[in-house]
This record gives structure tokens, C-alpha cells and sequence, in this order.
């Protein structure tokens, strides 16, 4: 059963997002510290148990390389990353290959990777093309008391949200309302009602001007569809929220 005030989530700007669990692990969605908002700075993070990358794009891989080089998470991740990552991380032995619909047991919490209406790939200089880690993901966490995180990585809205609500029921969903990249709050409203969650977190909004989604739009999309009763959790960065 889940437990109010037991996790402990901080949101570090863009879509880079800390979860210390009921059981005190720590998962690191999408770590990019070195983005415009984050007060925290890669170096610093000395915990990680759980890494969880959604995509390839340069501002979510951000500085996951570096972070799980010093504390050795164990790390779920889509097949074409994994085989990405056998041949330049010196940890390939915790990391987990796996693709969506997949479920894993990892850092003692169960994984799922979820479906993401984007794109994937960075540039890869030296071979003058992109660099192609596998589509974009999401993914569903089950913490130690039950509770379910869906960090639904680079997406915008899609149908079957609602099976990731009718398989996983989430109780709080990490969604990006920037827009231009992503879904906008116009989205995000639809994605809260098809999930049938009554909290969210919004990520991937204010970094850049172009990001300008906010989450005083997110509410007032929610109570246009009837959803006023959803609590939007919108910390700034750096500040912990319990959950």
C-alpha cells in the first residue's frame, strides 16, 4: 500500500528528475545537470542506484555517462542504447537491454518500458550522420510500497495512454508541457484524463524561451476537461517535494 510522504522527488530542471524511494534507492531519470536550470552540478551527485534514460537526444543523455561512471547504478535500457553503451561505458555488466512492454527487476524495484511519440538520435560528428541509441521510451517504476511513477520521457499525447493506464495504473505521472519538442499543457490535459492520474509532475517546460508551456496552462487545460481536482506538483528546481 502506498505510503504519503515517502518518496522524495526533486526536479532539477528540463526533464532531469531525482526519486529517493520508500527503501532509500535513488533513480535518476534523464540526467542532464548541466542544464540552464539545474542549482546542481553533475559532479556533485554521489548516489545513483537506478538510472533511467528515455532517449538519445543530447539534453536527456546529459551527463548520464559521467554520473554512472562514478556510482555504478544499475541501468535499464532500450537495445539499441545497450549495445551503444557495451562499447563505450566501462559498466556494461549493470546494465540491462531490454524494449517496450518489457518488465525488469532492477535496484530491487520493478521497471517498465513504455511506449513515447517521438524521435530519437544525436549527432554523431565523426561519422557524419546521426547517432541512432534506439526509439524514445517511458517508463513505469514500482516503488517498494506500490507506489507507480510514469515518467513519460519526450512525447507527445498518444490513444494508448490509456493501456498504460489500464496495465500499470500510475498514481503520479512526470509529464513535458513545453511544447514545441513535445506536447504542450493542451496535450498534457488530454494525457492526465487518458492516464487517470490525480497527480502530476510537469517536466521539459521553461529551460529555453521556445519551451514555454507552463503549469498555470497545465491547470487551466485540466479544468477546461473537468480534471480540477488533479493536484499539479511544480516545485523549482533543486526544491524536493514529498509524495
Amino acid at each position: 500500500m502506498r505510503r504519503d510522504g515517502e518518496t522524495a522527488i526533486t526536479w532539477y530542471g528540463h526533464a532531469c528528475v531525482e526519486v529517493v524511494t520508500p527503501g532509500g534507492k535513488t533513480i535518476l531519470f534523464d540526467p542532464w545537470f548541466g542544464n540552464p536550470s539545474s542549482p546542481r552540478a553533475a559532479g556533485d551527485v554521489q548516489r545513483c542506484d537506478l538510472m533511467l534514460l528515455s532517449h538519445g537526444h543530447d539534453d536527456h543523455l546529459g551527463n548520464a555517462l559521467e554520473v554512472a561512471s562514478r556510482t555504478r547504478p544499475e541501468w535499464p535500457a532500450m537495445h539499441e542504447l545497450q549495445l551503444w553503451l557495451n562499447r563505450n561505458y566501462a559498466g556494461k555488466d549493470r546494465v540491462i537491454g531490454m524494449n517496450k512492454g518489457g518488465t525488469v527487476t532492477a535496484a530491487g524495484l520493478r521497471v517498465t518500458m513504455t511506449h513515447a511519440d517521438h524521435s530519437a538520435g544525436a549527432w554523431n560528428a565523426a561519422g557524419e550522420t546521426t547517432l541512432y541509441l534506439g526509439e524514445p521510451v517511458g517508463f513505469v517504476v514500482e516503488l517498494e510500497d506500490g507506489t507507480r511513477i510514469y515518467f513519460a520521457g519526450d512525447t507527445n499525447v498518444f490513444s494508448d495512454m490509456r493501456l498504460i493506464a489500464d496495465l500499470y495504473k500510475p498514481d503520479l505521472a512526470m509529464l513535458p508541457i513545453g511544447g514545441h519538442y513535445t506536447m504542450g499543457p493542451l496535450e498534457a490535459a488530454l494525457a492526465v484524463e487518458l492516464l487517470g492520474v490525480r497527480h502530476v509532475m510537469p517536466i521539459h517546460y521553461g529551460t529555453f524561451p521556445i519551451l514555454a508551456g507552463t503549469p498555470a496552462e497545465l491547470r487551466a487545460a485540466l479544468a477546461a476537461r473537468g480534471l480540477s481536482d488533479v493536484t499539479v506538483h511544480d516545485p523549482e528546481p533543486g526544491v524536493t517535494i514529498r509524495f
